[in-house]
């Protein structure tokens, strides 16, 4: 097929799938629309808003799974989406339904000359807490996916290898005082002034660099949410913040919260809401290395939370690459390059035959 016939059907493959709405939550109807889609390639429903295809524990060969999310944040005013000669526009195009119509293309039709098993694997509600992931539990009753030797999370990338991926940790934090007159500040203790020390503190704290695997993460602490105050004449005694923190592989989740709470609890009671471990490089992996030799991809630290971490925990080493830009998700105008969806494929298919 030419490029630009290929180029035509993987736009016009991820404007379907960007037209069926599937916001975290609501990823049914995309689910049984990929299922159909794959039914010719043996796909199955794997329960919980899961698609299977492809094969999914390892034989002889290496097995490689490439594995994106259905779900989407809340929409912008970017539903349904639309095309023209050189974008994909639309709630999604970029995080990550893009990466969904690479994937299905490569499942109707994987190359003929792969080297290596191939696998898909299609899961929901990955834009809501870590709690709430379809992929965990979906990796403890599929135990053929913990036998991958690499898993591609296709998340946006821009075409790059990212490695690994740093934690995340919500918590809230509340500063207490002693509500009174605002006539009468020096009667009260006013919790808006207590957090207003606390947060310039966490604001001084410059990132803290580690070093992992020869790649740089960044540890940061944020202050992202504020609420408090009665009245204009009322001192108030509660005002509580959100803090999210992201920590770099190597860390534990119990060293992580340990120095939130060595920042925060000084000023205020710390709660720690949710914590997403973060997720390791994989070590000496030769289908990494294939990969990137097979797109000449550069290789970048994830400075973010990703699915990585989740097939890290059950053993399985795994990397993000994908062909949506990162400055694009979420974002009210989001899109995606269809260069950027040729480019992805035809790496892809390089890589799996070597």
């Amino acid at each position: 097929m030419s490029d630009a016939g290929l180029a035509d059907r993987l736009a016009d493959r991820v404007l379907e799938i960007v037209d069926v709405a599937s916001e975290s939550g609501s990823e049914a109807a995309l689910a049984a629309h990929v299922l159909a889609v794959l039914g010719p390639a043996g796909a199955r429903d794997a329960g919980d808003t899961c698609v299977l295809a492809g094969t999914t524990s390892r034989a002889e060969r290496p097995l490689v799974l490439l594995a994106g999310h259905l779900d989407t944040v809340p929409a912008q005013g970017n539903f349904p989406g639309s095309r023209d000669a050189d974008w994909v526009h639309g709630l999604g195009a970029a995080d990550m339904k893009a990466a969904l119509g690479v994937m299905v293309e490569l499942a109707l039709a994987p190359p003929p000359d792969a080297t290596v098993d191939v696998g898909f694997v299609f899961f929901g509600r990955e834009e809501l807490p870590f709690g709430d992931s379809a992929l965990t539990p979906l990796l403890a009753r599929e135990p053929g996916l913990r036998e991958a030797d690499l898993v591609v999370v296709m998340e946006p990338t821009g075409n790059e290898l990212h490695a690994g991926c740093v934690g995340n940790i919500n918590a809230t934090w509340t500063f207490r005082g002693v509500a009174g007159h605002s006539a009468r500040p020096w009667l009260a203790d006013n919790a808006i002034h207590r957090a207003a020390a606390g947060i310039a503190a966490l604001a001084q704290r410059e990132p803290v660099d580690h070093e992992f695997a020869g790649l740089t993460f960044r540890e940061v602490v944020s202050a992202v949410t504020i609420h408090g105050g009665v009245a204009r004449n009322v001192v108030p005694d509660t005002c509580v913040a959100e803090v999210n923190m992201r920590y770099a592989p190597g860390t534990s989740a119990a060293e992580a919260e340990a120095t939130l709470r060595g920042l925060c609890e000084p000023f205020g009671e710390l709660r720690i809401d949710g914590n997403a471990p973060s997720g390791a490089v994989p070590g000496d992996n030769a289908l990494v290395r294939r990969l990137v030799d097979a797109g000449r991809l550069s290789v970048a630290p994830k400075q973010a939370w990703t699915p990585v971490a989740e097939f890290a925990t059950a053993g399985v080493d795994a990397i993000n690459f994908g062909p949506g830009d990162p400055q694009y998700a979420h974002r009210r105008d989001e899109r995606v390059a269809i260069a950027s969806l040729v480019e992805s494929y035809n790496t892809l298919v390089r890589f799996l035959c070597a």
